[in-house]
């Protein structure tokens, strides 16, 4: 072959090979929900990762604002075996259906020995909520609970400790009502509106008697003396107004703006919301909130309800190995750290509430710990949202006055029985 031939040879490779598209980056497609969830911080991880992994690509979508609205969009995509997101950010109480339904993969496979790190650190019941049926389908990405918000300045101008007792929460409030004297002041501000909150309503005293729903294996086991307690605990604060009467229509947000008023001794929300009463510029209870674990029942427990996201990988996503490597770094205790040092959202990990950075953005932490740790889940169910109709339904009723606590009770064993059976 002589030189010329093998120039023009080369130069016809090389023009070819320039020809030639470069190799594709692996998309990964992340699903976080919307705003509440912070896909903006998220986003800053996803960059991180991305510098770190040369060929990966991360996008993250969004949907509506709502965990309900959220589970059925991403219902009607994994029924029908859409790998448009590989990975997924799911409310807590979602994970048992998904898994049931067969939509998200196991991720032992992809975790080894980790496994068993990140649930030795998480709290202790997300080795109920994250194990299913013995293997892990979900890793924590943040944690919420309901707590017991409370006026510090209020009970300590009439020298009244944090009660620790329905029965103490009572007392102290009708105290306080008798000598503050303000028609706008209530005992307790709650949600008994028919949404997801009241579920928490219904369950946090039937909890207290050490009772569940279900049993391990998803059979109904309601007790119908402790929900028939449940109820009447409700019904009698309404009735001795430590509880206003029109608590059948009172939602999240409600509860939120009653007690940021100064209008409320005693109220039950989410963690969020304590940031709308230290920072919210038109607060009158800055500085004056306390946090308490949920009062128990009389010899009983105290126990909240646990909130927060969870991160999943579906099972129709066409690079699974590379999404759980990607949810192994989203879930770590540092990935984690920085959402909450960022973002002042609880983190599911018990070591960092001994960090003193995360103390200084959370200054409440020490007293959610307490709290979190008595934390439990809604019923572990694939038919979870039939079973929160009826329970955020019949308990609206029973608060409106509606039906009576023997007629909510009745209501919601039947229909239980009916979908659970």
């Amino acid at each position: 072959m002589s030189l010329l031939h093998a120039l023009r040879t080369v130069s016809l490779l090389l023009l070819m090979l320039g020809a030639m598209p470069a190799q594709a980056d692996t998309v990964l497609r992340v699903f976080i929900g919307g705003p509440a969830q912070r896909p903006d911080l998220f986003r800053t991880l996803a960059d991180r990762y991305e510098a770190s992994h040369p060929g990966i690509r991360i996008e993250i979508g969004s949907s509506a604002a709502t965990s309900e609205l959220q589970r059925k969009y991403l219902s009607v995509l994994l029924n029908a075996h859409d790998p448009s997101f590989d990975a997924l950010m799911l409310d807590i109480v979602h994970p048992y259906q998904f898994a049931t339904a067969s939509w998200i993969a196991p991720l032992d496979p992809y975790l080894g020995k980790e496994k068993e790190a990140l649930l030795a650190d998480g709290l202790p019941i997300y080795r109920q909520t994250n194990l299913i049926k013995g293997q892990l389908y979900t890793l924590p990405a943040v944690t919420d609970a309901m707590f017991m918000y409370y006026r510090k300045d209020l009970l300590a101008q009439y020298g009244i400790a944090p009660p620790q007792s329905w029965q103490e929460l009572e007392a102290a409030a009708q105290t306080i009502l008798k000598q503050e004297n303000k028609p706008a002041l209530q005992g307790l501000s709650m949600q008994g509106a028919p949404i997801e909150g009241t579920v928490c309503s219904f369950l946090l005293p039937y909890w207290s008697q050490g009772k569940e729903v279900l049993n391990k294996n998803g059979k109904l086991i309601l007790d119908k003396p402790a929900a028939l307690q449940s109820l009447t605990l409700w019904t009698g604060l309404i009735k001795k107004n430590v509880i206003r009467r029109h608590v059948g229509e009172v939602k999240t947000g409600d509860t939120v703006n009653t007690f940021k008023a100064g209008n409320a001794i005693f109220a039950i929300n989410w963690g969020f919301a304590w940031n709308v009463f230290q920072n919210d510029a038109d607060s009158r209870v800055k500085d004056k909130v306390g946090i308490i674990r949920m009062p128990a029942m009389p010899g009983g427990e105290h126990a909240t309800c646990l909130g927060g996201w969870q991160w999943a990988l579906s099972n129709y996503s066409r690079n699974k190995a590379q999404t759980a490597d990607l949810l192994r770094f989203l879930a770590s205790p540092e990935s984690v750290r920085f959402i909450t040092l960022q973002g002042g959202l609880l983190p599911p990990y018990l070591s960092l509430y001994d960090d003193a950075d995360v103390q200084a953005v959370i200054p409440w932490l020490k007293d959610a710990k307490p709290a979190l740790l008595g934390a439990r889940s809604r019923p572990l169910t694939a038919r979870y949202a039939q079973v929160s109709d009826v329970l955020r339904i019949s308990t609206s009723a029973v608060l409106a006055g509606s039906l009576t606590t023997e007629e909510g009770l009745e209501d919601i064993s039947l229909r239980l029985e009916r979908i659970l059976r």
